[in-house]
């Protein structure tokens, strides 16, 4: 079940000052995420490591990010944003 979360946060990869809108669980400059849901919003994780863009898939016309976790080698899809960085996403 998700959980709706409006936090603003610096971003760990690039310092990138991000501000949260309650959906945000990317960096839109970099793609980089953080390991902290184990369920999307729930902050229940306690790994938080650096989480990875590794590829990106269109399903059902959206693009989706898949991060990989530096830490502990989990797998996280996110819907990517319109205001991602796709010269950033073209790249992965």
């Amino acid at each position: 079940m998700f959980i709706k979360k409006k936090e603003n946060f610096v971003c760990e990869n690039c310092g990138e000052q991000i501000t949260g809108d309650g959906y945000t669980n990317h960096c839109p400059n970099c793609l980089w995420s953080k390991h902290v849901d184990i369920s999307p919003g729930d902050r229940a994780s306690d790994c938080f490591g650096a989480m990875r863009p590794i590829r990106i898939e269109l399903k059902s016309g959206e693009f989706v990010i898949i991060h990989k976790c530096d830490k502990c080698g989990a797998e996280k899809r996110n819907k990517m944003s319109p205001g991602d960085n796709m010269e950033v996403a073209a790249k992965i």
